[in-house]
């Protein structure tokens, strides 16, 4: 139970208290919404759970989510709702800071379905849009015609016009544009009562004839003429006249100086009045060229004190950042390269500008440095010439709330505070006293960024939300801080919307009648009160319905891995997701194969991390690790780790995913494709006794039909062959060829040894080449990277050790270990140290161990055999997210290669993923998204390369051509450099060719051993 705490407003408080449990039947509900709708009702434990909360500090179970397939299946579960009398809540990209996105109601998720941009008219400027179109596909369509959609939050890449809409979102370019309000034309809407209409800007006369036309809607009308008469002084005398006043509703937009514009008033009200059926958008002219100015200041508060004169050059986003947040960024390895890029300072301000040329943008920053040079002391400046470098300052800009969320060393950081705007001529006496007032209730001291340029204040604070000291403190600081922004004549919120995070503040900031207007105005579009109940009016307390509050208290199971950086706690792991939902966007980076696949929000990283988190909760998911909800959803993560290195505060699903499915096993038989998968190492060390008899099986028509369909694999799939000879074999009498040279050991893995030995031979050529004296372990011994797929940590954990036995005098040595496969080096970068927390020699074996590129780099004096071909390059997920990316790049442009670097994200094989029967259509949608069309569209005279042994066998499967690794494209060039000879597809070919394993013997011997060590294995993994 939460702590109760006084108010410094008993009215406000009594209002608060007035929400009611929903009382009816959800099963009977979600029975007549299935009869009635095209889309997905789901009203189970699961889905529930997966939508109680948003990127705020609050969690509330809804009623049950739709995913309505078209507008009839919102007007049907509005009026279905209607009928049991539940609340409703529309929701976008779920990034909400305040809580307005979560709510025990029925949700309705727009974004699967009702996402698309139906109209540009260029001419006119306006973009007609459905509520579930993501903001980056509208830049991206009106980007052909020159214009552009205004705002633009962080979040641009998945949040949605109907979510910027309802928050009235701003982001950097508000600058140049306003509000998502300000850039809002018409909208399409449907009240709680099942009244459509279409609202704009309405003249007198047209008001008048909407009110003498009678009915609802015209009652609707005269009201709202109503509410402006009685409140129009008041509105004008309290609204604060400031860029980002945000806070309440909109009322000002019933002004006739304002044009009585209903959907501006609408915009901003957080889902609380009405749904948005359609949005009819306003564009802008979007300059082409920009020209980055960054100034550094001895401080942010300096940074502060410019903004009146920065903002008079008229630039289209000012942005203010400060020391703290670079060293944040520099703890969590953030954008730490790009860093070095900023001027000298503690405080800088990034200042962009627009235009036609290159040189009209640059003389608008000319002229600005022109202005601060005549000053005694000058801020440093810089004017950047390169748009790469300008594009990564804004990432480290972006990356802001990533960045001060959940810091190495640091309490954790949380939302409440987070956006207050104050005059931008004040911002910097702002700053001044909004650090006295951290020092002043004891937490420390935030970083400050922001919008600085429209007075609007970003930082995430040390609350201590499961203590009631903690508490108290919270409410003490939130009431402190809302006195002084008020006293600044600013708004509580600048950006994100009140919800509950703030509104039960609104009657400082407007007085108690303005507060009273905003309740009428509600009632007029939601007289029974429905519509998001207990947010912006008549709201929940700030310290109600908290995602932790006093009485959180997860469960901590006992657990394979050791979690260190969480406090060594599964439950503390699954609280780094912040819902920010990077994981939600369609294009670019790695993370998330599957949602950008599927579009569901539980095969998003959030989504997993969320129904973990609510699994240790334990209400309303009741079955811990034998929770199927948790299973279902984690069953299409790919174990790609792309979290890992793109989620700005490094979300491990692949470990999460691993520790689960431990659990759910224990005891327990799993399916056949886990066993055939998972201990592949097993299988080909049996095949490689009788390399014939195995192929035999796999590879001749018909019985490779049976062999796929019992190891639970796609028909369409090929199973990849066995080598006649395994690397290990074709080594055995070999002499090394610098006996007396640096020792380093190459770690044939599974793939590399039983599959493509050409690799790992080729990585022995390029090695002995650079003077190395090439150990090759003769033990078995495999890192086990497919048993972390399937959670088979028991194993895992025994095979590491034995690694460790093997290698111990080696590693001691310092002995270095250079890896092939990406995944492979991330298990003992990754997946060791974690699951052997404290071992010595794991963690310097971690610090010692390299992929094949990362290791030449790092080779004083070395330099690679020229090659002057070209090359399209797909990175492995492990590589890109865990390991050293950038070393690969730089070494094949110093071997002289032209080369295309793809975005493509994972390729969809993901190990053996992509294999199985039920992940293979999701895995070959994964590939071409972009990375098969590439390859179908590469010129034959480019080579294609990837390190995966997975995306070569997607490549090849998917596509005509053959990818090589990196180590046969170095071993070219020492063969065949600096220019390749011959036909490009045919050097492809040779390349992946498989040394033939001859005339097929033993088949009955082999399967007999492959079945009796497959029943051997099982009984090892129950027990």
């Amino acid at each position: 139970m939460l702590v109760t705490i006084s108010n410094s407003n008993p009215d406000l408080r009594s209002k608060s208290k007035g929400h009611s449990r929903w009382e009816g039947d959800p099963q009977a509900l979600a029975e007549e919404l299935r009869k009635a709708l095209r889309g997905e009702v789901q009203f189970d434990s699961g889905t529930r759970a997966l939508y109680a909360t948003d990127a705020s500090n609050y969690r509330q179970v809804p009623i049950g989510v739709v995913t309505p397939r078209d507008i009839d299946d919102v007007i049907a579960t509005v009026a279905i709702s209607r009928q049991f009398n539940a609340p409703l809540l529309s929701r976008g990209g779920g990034t909400s800071l305040a809580g307005e996105c979560c709510n025990a109601a029925v949700v309705m998720d727009m974004t699967r379905y009702l996402n698309r941009v139906l109209e540009i008219d260029a001419v006119a400027k306006k973009a007609r849009v459905q509520p579930g179109c993501v903001l980056d596909d509208l830049r991206h369509r009106a980007n052909r015609f020159g214009l552009t959609f205004g705002p633009d939050p962080a979040t641009h890449s998945h949040c949605t016009l109907g979510g910027m809409c309802g928050n009235n979102s701003c982001g950097m370019h508000a600058q140049m544009a306003g509000r998502t309000s300000d850039n809002i034309h018409e909208l399409d809407i449907l009240t709680y009562e099942g009244i459509r209409m279409r609202v704009g800007e309405t003249s007198e006369a047209q008001l008048a004839a909407h009110i003498l036309r009678g009915g609802r809607t015209a009652e609707i009308y005269r009201r709202l003429r109503d509410l402006r008469h009685r409140y129009a002084d008041l509105i004008l005398a309290r609204f604060p006249q400031i860029p980002r006043r945000i806070s309440g509703y909109n009322l000002d937009e019933l002004l006739p100086e304002k044009g009585f514009q209903v959907a501006r008033a609408l915009a901003g009200t957080e889902g609380t009045c009405v749904t948005y059926l359609e949005i009819v958008a306003d564009l802008v002219y979007n300059p082409p060229k920009r020209a980055l100015l960054v100034l550094g200041y001895p401080d942010v508060f300096q940074a502060g004190d410019d903004i009146p004169e920065v903002v008079a050059q008229k630039p289209i986003a000012c942005e203010g950042i400060d020391e703290r947040l670079i060293g944040y960024m520099e703890k969590k390895h953030l954008n730490v390269r790009d860093l070095v890029l900023l001027p000298e300072g503690k405080g800088w301000l990034m200042v962009e500008f627009g235009g036609e040329t290159r040189r009209e943008a640059e003389d608008h920053a000319l002229r600005l440095m022109r202005e601060l040079k005549k000053r005694k002391n000058p801020p440093s400046m810089k004017l950047y010439d390169d748009a790469r470098q300008e594009q990564k300052l804004w990432e480290v800009r972006e990356s802001g709330l990533g960045a001060t969320a959940v810091v190495p060393g640091e309490p954790d950081n949380w939302p409440g505070w987070e956006d207050s705007a104050v005059p931008p001529d004040r911002v910097g006496d702002y700053l001044r006293d909004l650090k006295k007032l951290f020092e002043e209730h004891g937490l420390d001291n935030p970083s400050l960024y922001g919008h600085f340029g429209q007075g609007c204040i970003h930082c995430r604070i040390p609350f201590n939300l499961k203590s009631h000291h903690g508490l108290e403190q919270y409410r003490s600081f939130m009431d402190a801080a809302t006195d002084l922004v008020v006293s600044y004549g600013g708004s509580l919120s600048g950006e994100h919307g009140d919800g509950q995070s703030r509104a039960e503040y609104l009657y400082k900031m407007y007085g108690p009648e303005l507060v009273q207007a905003f309740g009428e105005f509600k009632a007029i579009w939601d007289p029974q009160g429905k519509m998001n109940p207990g947010k912006v009016v008549h709201p929940y307390r700030i310290d109600q319905n908290l995602r932790l509050g006093t009485d959180y208290e997860p469960k901590e199971p006992a657990t394979h891995f050791a979690f260190p950086d969480d406090h060594f706690s599964l439950a503390k792991a699954t609280l780094r997701c912040v819902g920010v939902g990077n994981c939600r966007r369609e294009q670019g980076g790695t993370m998330c194969p599957s949602y950008m696949v599927t579009r569901e929000e539980k095969h998003s990283t959030r989504g997993r991390a969320h129904l973990l988190n609510e699994m240790l909760r334990g209400n309303p998911l009741r079955d811990e690790w034998r929770s199927e909800p948790v299973r279902e959803a984690l069953d299409l993560c790919l174990s790609c780790k792309g979290c890992k290195g793109d989620c700005p505060v490094n979300v491990d699903m692949a470990t999460y995913k691993s520790e689960f499915l431990s659990h759910y096993y224990a005891g327990r038989l799993r399916p056949r494709t886990q066993y055939v998968s998972g201990l592949i190492h097993i299988w080909s060390r049996l095949a490689a006794t009788m390399p014939a008899s195995a192929n035999f099986f796999t590879q001749t028509p018909g019985l490779s039909a049976i062999a796929k369909w019992a190891a639970g694999y796609h028909p369409n799939r090929h199973m990849p062959k066995f080598a006649g000879r395994t690397f290990k074999q074709s080594l055995r009498g070999r002499r090394p060829k610098h006996p007396n040279g640096p020792r380093v050991i190459l770690w044939a893995d599974t793939f590399n040894d039983h599959f493509t030995p050409q690799v790992a031979q080729a990585a022995m050529d390029v090695l002995e080449d650079a003077g190395f004296r090439v150990l090759v372990p003769k033990h078995d011994v495999c890192c086990g990277r497919p048993l972390y797929d399937y959670g088979m940590l028991g194993i895992a954990k025994s095979w590491l050790l034995k690694i460790l036995q093997v290698l111990r005098e080696e590693i001691r040595a310092g002995t270095p270990v250079v890896g092939l496969e990406p995944s492979c080096i991330s298990v003992f970068r990754e997946e060791m140290p974690n699951l052997l927390h404290g071992d010595e020699d794991a963690a310097r074996l971690k610090d010692q161990s390299f992929l094949l590129s990362e290791f030449l780099s790092q080779q004083d004096g070395y330099a690679p055999p020229a090659l002057k071909g070209k090359a399209i390059v797909h990175g492995h997920c492990h590589h890109k997210s865990v390991l050293h990316w950038d070393s690969e790049v730089s070494l094949l442009q110093r071997a002289g290669m032209t080369i295309n670097v793809l975005d493509s994200g994972c390729c969809g094989m993901a190990g053996a993923f992509g294999y199985e029967k039920d992940h293979y259509d999701v895995s070959v949608a994964c590939g071409e998204r972009v990375l098969l069309p590439e390859v179908r569209d590469a010129p034959a005279d480019w080579l294609i390369l990837a390190d995966g042994f997975s995306c070569r066998e997607q490549i090849e499967q998917e596509t005509e051509r053959h990818a090589l690794h990196l180590a046969q494209v170095l071993q070219l060039a020492l063969k065949q450099g600096p220019k390749l000879h011959g036909n490009i597809l045919d050097i492809e070919r040779r390349s992946s060719e498989v040394p033939d394993a001859g005339i097929p013997f033993g088949v009955l011997a082999g399967a007999g051993g492959a079945i009796a060590a497959a029943i051997y294995l099982m009984v090892r993994e129950r027990s």
